[in-house]
C-alpha cells in the first residue's frame, strides 16, 4: 500500500497498481472500497484513508498495488450531516468517483436505497478502473468539419434502433454497435453529423413511478458511457464499443457531437438520492440557497451544478477533454447553457470564466461547441450568450417557422429574419452565417409529424396527468386531432411538413434535424416523452417505406444544401457580409411590392447565388387559398429561364426535381396552392463554379 498522489484525479493506472485521488475539503476521513464485480454485496478490501498520510490539501489519495483495469470500486465519506450549514455525509452511502470512467450498474441496483437511510452498498452504482490508453484507435481522430459544411441530425442511441423493425442485429438493438448498422442510413440521407442524447451515465430509475428515464437528462458520471447502451458486458466493454462507433462514424466522414448536462445531476433536491457529489462536497458541487439546506433549481431538476466554482469549474473541463482526447468525439451541445453563466449565488455574470475556460482550452481548440441559450428559471440568452465561437440553439427559428406556416399573423417579417440567418439576432456579432443552428423539432417538444397533427398535447402516458411539457407548441392538427384517414386532411399534413423541410434546410445557419421526421415518426402528441422507452420514442422503421416520398424530398434538398454550403464557405464571409454580396430582393405577390404587414401569409424574394450561378425565385403562401405570384423577368444572361424546382403542394416526384429535369415555366406568373412552398431556378450563363 502506498500513500499515492493527489494527481490526476479520479483512478489512474500505473506500473504495479492503481493510484486513487478524490476531492473532499469536509471530509474527516474516506475510505476506498474494493468489490470483486458489480453484484458483489460486499467490498472484498475496506482501505481507511489517514488524513494524516493520505490527504493533500483537499485531495485524498492512495496507490493500491496489484490491481489494474477492471477493478471495481467506490468511496464512503465520513463527516458532518448539517444541511444547514450544507453538508450532507452519510457514511452508510457508496459514493461514485466523480471522475470515474467507467460505471458498473448492479442487477438489483436501487435509486431508493440510495434516499433512505441505512447502508446500500449491496444494490448501488460502482465505479470502475479503466486505462484510456489501451485502445488501438487506428489513427482515427475528430474531423474537424466546417459549420458551413454541417447538417446535423438529432438522435437517440437507444431509440434508433430498438424497434423491431430497425434490422439491426437482435442483440445490437438499441446500443452503440447498433447505431453502426446504420450508418448506410444517415449517409444516403446526407447529413453530416449525428449529435447524441445524453451518453454520461445516468440514473434510468430518475422516472415516475412504473416509467424508466429514457432521455438520459439525469447523469451520474461525466466520464462514463451509459453502460446500458453497450452490446458487450461490463462497464469497460461500454468504452470500447462507444469508440469502436466513433470510430466507424469518422470514417464514413460523420461527426459525433453530444448532448452533454452540466447544469444538474440526477441527485436531486434535499430528499433525492446521496450517490456521489452530494456526499463528498455538497455545498461545493451544488448551488445552494441562502438556507443551505435547500438546493438552488435553476433547471427545473431539483439542483444545479454550481458551475463556476473552481473545482467545478475543472470538473467540466477535465470531462470535455476527456471526451474529445480519449473518446474522439467531434463536439458538444450544452443542455440549459445559460446555467454556465450563473454564479455561486445564482446571478448571472458578464464574463463566466466557465464559458471563457472551455473557449480557450487549448485541447478542444476546433471542437463544435453549441449552446442551449437559456434555462428554467427565465434566463434567455439567444443571441447574447458569452464567446466567440460558441454556435446557439435559435429557439425564435423554430418558433417563428412554426407560427408562419401554421398561419398566425404577424409573422412575415420575423420569417424573413429567420430564412436569413437571424440577422436581427445574430448581426452585431459580426460571426459567420451558421452562428444560428436551425431547427423547427428536437427531443423535446413535438415530432414534425405531431406538430401538424395535434392541438394539444397528450402526456397522459407520463404518470403527471398531463400537466408536464410544454403548454404552447405553435401546432396546427390541420383539422383533425391525431390520427385520421381523411385524405384531405393528410394531403395538408404532407404538405405542412414539406413546408418545414423546405425552410430549415434553405434557411442560412445550421439545420438540425430530429430522428424520424423525415418519416413522419409520430409521439401520439406525447411532448415530453423523457419516461417512455418504448414504441412511443424509438424509431419505427416501416415508417421508411410508407413515406418513401418525403425521405426523398428531404434528400433532395440536403444535396442541394451541399452544394449551396460549398460556395458559401469558400467566400469566408461573415453573416452580414454574405447578405451585402448575396443580391437579395424582397416581394409579395407582385415583383417589387412585399407585405410586411400584421395581416399578410405570403412573401417572396429573389436570390442571385454567391458564385453567380444561378438565381432562384422563392414563393411562401401560409394563407389558406391560393396566391398567383409575379415572377422577375429572365435574367438577360439566362441559359433557358425560370423552371420549377420545387412545389410542396404537388405529390412526389413532382415536389422537388432535379434541375436539369424542371420543367420550364413559359407564363410570368405562378399559381401557388394555400400553405404551399414554391421555388423556381433560372441558370444563369455568368458566375465562377
Amino acid at each position: 500500500m502506498g500513500l499515492g498522489a493527489s494527481a490526476p484525479l479520479g483512478a489512474t493506472v500505473r506500473l504495479g497498481g492503481v493510484n486513487f485521488s478524490i476531492y473532499s475539503r469536509s471530509a474527516t476521513r474516506i475510505d476506498l472500497l474494493l468489490f470483486d464485480g458489480a453484484d458483489a454485496r460486499e467490498p472484498s478490501r475496506v482501505i481507511p484513508l489517514d488524513p494524516e498520510d493520505h490527504r493533500t490539501y483537499h485531495y485524498w489519495h492512495v496507490f493500491v498495488p496489484e490491481i489494474g483495469a477492471g477493478q471495481v470500486y467506490g468511496f464512503r465519506a465520513h463527516g458532518p450531516f448539517a444541511p444547514d450549514r450544507g453538508l450532507r455525509f452519510d457514511p452508510e452511502k457508496l459514493l461514485l468517483d466523480p471522475y470515474g470512467l467507467a460505471v458498473a450498474v448492479p442487477k438489483d441496483y436501487s435509486r431508493a436505497a440510495a434516499q433512505a437511510q441505512g447502508d446500500n452498498t449491496a444494490v448501488a452504482m460502482k465505479s470502475v478502473v479503466a486505462d484510456p490508453s489501451r485502445y488501438d484507435w487506428e489513427g482515427d481522430c475528430p474531423l474537424r468539419r466546417p459549420y458551413g459544411e454541417t447538417i446535423i441530425y438529432e438522435l437517440h442511441v437507444r431509440g434508433f434502433t430498438k424497434h423491431e423493425s430497425s434490422g439491426v442485429s437482435p442483440d445490437k438493438a438499441g446500443t452503440y454497435a447498433g447505431l453502426i448498422e446504420k450508418i448506410p442510413y444517415l449517409k444516403d440521407l446526407g447529413v453530416t453529423a449525428v449529435e447524441l442524447l445524453p451518453v454520461f451515465q445516468y440514473d434510468a430509475e430518475d422516472a415516475p413511478p412504473g416509467r424508466r428515464n429514457y432521455w438520459g437528462y439525469q447523469p451520474i458520471s461525466l466520464f462514463a458511457p451509459h453502460a446500458a447502451y453497450s452490446s458487450r458486458s461490463g462497464a469497460l466493454g461500454a468504452m470500447d464499443e462507444f469508440r469502436d462507433m466513433v470510430k466507424a462514424f469518422h470514417r464514413a466522414g460523420l461527426e459525433v457531437i453530444l448532448d452533454v448536462v452540466f447544469n444538474h445531476t440526477t441527485e436531486g433536491a434535499a430528499d433525492g438520492p446521496t450517490v456521489s457529489f452530494r456526499g463528498l462536497e455538497n455545498g461545493v458541487y451544488y448551488t445552494l440557497e441562502e438556507d443551505r439546506s435547500q438546493y438552488a433549481n435553476y433547471t427545473g431538476t431539483g439542483n444545479t451544478l454550481n458551475a463556476n466554482h473552481t473545482i467545478v469549474r475543472r470538473l467540466i473541463r477535465d470531462s470535455l477533454r476527456h471526451w474529445v482526447e480519449s473518446m474522439h468525439v467531434d463536439g458538444f451541445r450544452f443542455d440549459l447553457a445559460s446555467i454556465l453563466t450563473r454564479d455561486e449565488s445564482g446571478r448571472p455574470i458578464p464574463q463566466p470564466p466557465i464559458i471563457w475556460d472551455i473557449e480557450s482550452d487549448p485541447a478542444l481548440a476546433g471542437t463544435k461547441l453549441i449552446a442551449e441559450a437559456w434555462d428554467a428559471a427565465g434566463l434567455y440568452q439567444v443571441g447574447t450568450f458569452v464567446g466567440d465561437s460558441w454556435q446557439e440553439w435559435n429557439g425564435r427559428f423554430r418558433d417563428d417557422v412554426r407560427r408562419f406556416i401554421k398561419g398566425d399573423t404577424g409573422m412575415v417579417p420575423n420569417l424573413a429574419a429567420r430564412f436569413l440567418g437571424s440577422p436581427d439576432i445574430y448581426g452585431h456579432e459580426e460571426r459567420e452565417p451558421e452562428q444560428s443552428i436551425n431547427f423547427v423539432t428536437c427531443h423535446d417538444g413535438f415530432t414534425l409529424n405531431d406538430v401538424v397533427s395535434y392541438n394539444e398535447k397528450h402526456n397522459e402516458a407520463n404518470g403527471e396527468d398531463n400537466r408536464d411539457g410544454a403548454n404552447d407548441n405553435a401546432s396546427w392538427n390541420c383539422g383533425v386531432e391525431g390520427p385520421t384517414e381523411d385524405p384531405g386532411v393528410e394531403e395538408i399534413r404532407s404538405r405542412q411538413i414539406k413546408n418545414f423541410f423546405t425552410l430549415l434546410l434553405l434557411a442560412v445557419g445550421t439545420p438540425m434535424l430530429t430522428m424520424g421526421d423525415e418519416v413522419r415518426r409520430t409521439q401520439h402528441g406525447n411532448n415530453n416523452a423523457y419516461c417512455q422507452d418504448n414504441e412511443t420514442s424509438w424509431f419505427d422503421w416501416t415508417l421508411l417505406e410508407r413515406h418513401r416520398g418525403l425521405h426523398r424530398f428531404v434528400q433532395a434538398l440536403i444535396a442541394f444544401r451541399h452544394q449551396r454550403d460549398i460556395l458559401v464557405a469558400r467566400t469566408q464571409l461573415t453573416l452580414n457580409q454574405l447578405l451585402a454580396v448575396a443580391r437579395l430582393d424582397w416581394h409579395g405577390v407582385e415583383i417589387g411590392s412585399p407585405d410586411w404587414s400584421d395581416r399578410s401569409h405570403s412573401l417572396a424574394f429573389t436570390l442571385t447565388s454567391v458564385g453567380g450561378r444561378f438565381r432562384i425565385h422563392g414563393m411562401l403562401n401560409a394563407y389558406w387559398e391560393p396566391l398567383r405570384f409575379q415572377l422577375p423577368p429572365a435574367d438577360a444572361e439566362t441559359l433557358g429561364g425560370w423552371r420549377r424546382w420545387i412545389d410542396t403542394s404537388r405529390p412526389a416526384p413532382d415536389d422537388i426535381v432535379d434541375w436539369e429535369l424542371a420543367p420550364d415555366l413559359a407564363d410570368t406568373s405562378y399559381l401557388v396552392q394555400s400553405r404551399s412552398i414554391a421555388f423556381v431556378v433560372e441558370p444563369l450563363a455568368t458566375g465562377s463554379a
